[in-house]
């Protein structure tokens, strides 16, 4: 009768914003002051192009980690049953895409 709600895992990403202010910054910046922000927008530029799908199986791993899963990065049974034990709220179904998308990195 009652179905289990789903927990959606939202990437939120402000790497965006980030790149946008250091380029601001970069083109006020005394020759000093360059080195450093050209190598923090390099940075914040990965980390910007980095896919959802890698973000969701980082995040999966973590969660894994969190309640000792030591065990492979595939599509165990072990694996999923893991990642239930440090989310309880998510579904089979959400538990087992999740952990694909940590297995195909």
């Amino acid at each position: 009768m009652f179905g289990r709600k789903e927990l959606s895992v939202l990437v939120l990403r402000d790497a965006g914003d980030i790149v946008r202010t250091l380029r601001e910054a970069l083109a006020e910046a005394g020759e000093s002051q360059r080195p450093g922000l050209e190598a923090a927008l390099e940075l914040a530029e990965r980390a910007a192009s980095v896919p959802d799908r890698e973000l969701r199986g980082r995040w999966v791993r973590e969660q894994r980690a969190s309640v000792g899963y030591t065990g492979p990065d595939d599509e165990s049974l072990h694996a999923i049953k893991a990642l239930r034990q440090a989310q309880p709220e998510l579904s089979l179904l959400s538990a087992v895409q999740l952990t694909k998308d940590a297995a195909t990195r």
